[in-house]
């Protein structure tokens, strides 16, 4: 499992892990959001960032990336996701046995394991789930060498009706890159995932930390014609895990 500093999420707004899940944080979700935001209101000036970003994702409003002091400020891990027609920072609302819900404005809504789509709400064209069948070798990227691995994915496509594609993804290492983050310059090492499948040709990019694996950043497949790249602003450890 890959870790990094320790923050939580958002107050738990509703269970995630169902396919047929609504889209976004509406209804009782965004009524959550809104409760939160005013029971936030009360608080310290440093929570004032953590306000603005719930009640603009509370608000379906588009979130500019916050400073590295602002994001220091919030108690909660946040992301910064852009393509597809999206570009917001993100709120993790939910950590559903390590499926972890982030929540944007415009009713979006991104779900990840271990720093990999594991599904979408709200784009143009959205993944019900990803998942990895068999050895999944990005739960030891500290670890890989040079040699190519292959990884087995499958891909659920409401759109078309497409359920249970098939995928191959050759991963391999591209030697290392120096990526900045909110101005804070980090060594990482770059993966690259070729991606083959019917319909399906394209490539997965990964930057990670070269000591725990934990990826940091990552250019990632949805649907055909869609991919998002995803920056961790403040990253999130599961608690009660050491990170």
């Amino acid at each position: 499992m890959q870790h990094a500093d320790r923050t939580r999420p958002a107050p738990r707004l509703r269970p995630d892990g169902s396919r047929r899940r609504p889209a976004g944080p509406s209804g009782r979700a965004r009524w959550a959001l809104l409760a939160l935001v005013a029971s936030l209101c009360a608080c310290s000036q440093a929570s004032r960032t953590t306000v603005d970003t719930l009640r603009l994702v509370a608000g379906g409003q588009q979130v500019q990336v916050p400073t590295a002091e602002e994001i220091a400020a919030s108690p909660y891990a946040r992301i910064h996701v852009e393509g597809g027609g999206l570009s917001s920072v993100m709120v993790l609302g939910n950590d559903d046995a390590g499926r972890l819900a982030w929540y944007g404005g415009g009713g979006y809504l991104l779900f990840l394991r271990d720093g990999l789509v594991a599904g979408s709400r709200g784009l143009a064209h959205d993944a019900d789930d990803i998942r990895i069948e068999g050895d999944n070798p990005f739960l030891r990227l500290a670890t890989l060498g040079d040699a190519p691995v292959t990884v087995a994915r499958r891909y659920d496509w409401r759109e078309g009706y497409r359920y249970g594609v098939a995928v191959e993804g050759r991963l391999q290492r591209r030697g290392t890159q120096t990526v900045e983050i909110l101005g804070t310059p980090r060594t990482l090492v770059h993966f690259e995932e070729t991606l083959s499948g019917p319909g399906v040709r394209g490539s997965n990019h990964y930057w990670a930390d070269p000591a725990t694996g934990f990826i940091w950043k990552s250019r990632q497949l949805v649907a055909p014609g869609t991919t998002l790249e995803i920056v961790q602003l403040k990253p999130y450890a599961r608690s009660g895990v050491g990170g």
